[in-house]
């Protein structure tokens, strides 16, 4: 994974449209660093290198190393375009990340035991497939795991309720209690909640035929 999440990269200086489209074409895609108040590098990496690298869960929430000029940056992916229908990265956004300083990322969920959850006959919905965190970046999380074994049926979990990996916050939680959002719900079956809304109605009163 550690080999992954390193990259090598060359700086460039041919730039504009025409001169990314000749990387491409070369099999090469444009890429651009920026970040901790230094001047933003254009850069140019391996297509294949980022391709294999992008298809990891932990290239987009774990820190990065581009070697460039055989000095190693770390960094994080902050934005990634994409060809719309072929399987060719584009162009990337890298920022520079310091050790010492916070950085705001945002880490995937993976719901644990959802198989136990839906014994109950409930349907579970994911609200949110990630979370808005603040931490240092040794303390980011490749993933926040969220345990569903002891979920209820008709219970929501908040973000309040998720217990966070030491060190790190809740971007959206700090704004205030009513930022706390909805995660995930074990719902009850359509057709159970049909059942029980009906038996709860009462019974319509007969009207007398006229004779």
């Amino acid at each position: 994974m550690t080999d992954l999440l390193t990259l090598e990269a060359e700086v460039r200086t041919d730039l504009g449209k025409g001169a990314s489209r000749r990387l491409r074409h070369a099999n090469k895609v444009p890429a651009i660093l920026y970040g901790e108040n230094q001047e933003p590098v254009s850069l140019t990496l391996e297509h294949k290198n980022v391709f294999r690298a992008q298809q990891e869960e932990a290239f987009y929430s774990q820190v990065l190393t581009l070697n460039i000029a055989g000095k190693p940056v770390e960094c994080l992916i902050k934005d990634m375009q994409r060809h719309p229908y072929k399987q060719v990265v584009m162009h990337l956004d890298f920022m520079r990340i310091d050790a010492k300083h916070v950085v705001h990322a945002n880490a995937p969920i993976h719901f644990l035991n959802e198989e136990v959850a839906a014994k109950t006959g409930a349907n579970i919905s994911h609200h949110v497939n990630e979370i808005a965190i603040t931490c240092l970046p040794k303390d980011l999380p490749e993933f926040i795991a969220v345990d569903l074994a002891d979920l209820e049926l008709g219970q929501t979990l908040h973000l309040s309720d998720i217990t966070m990996p030491a060190g790190v916050t809740s971007d959206e939680l700090a704004k205030g209690e009513d930022h706390d959002l909805a995660v995930v719900s074990a719902n009850a079956p359509k057709a159970a909640k049909a059942t029980s809304d009906d038996e709860a109605a009462p019974a319509a009163e007969e009207t007398p035929e006229a004779e």
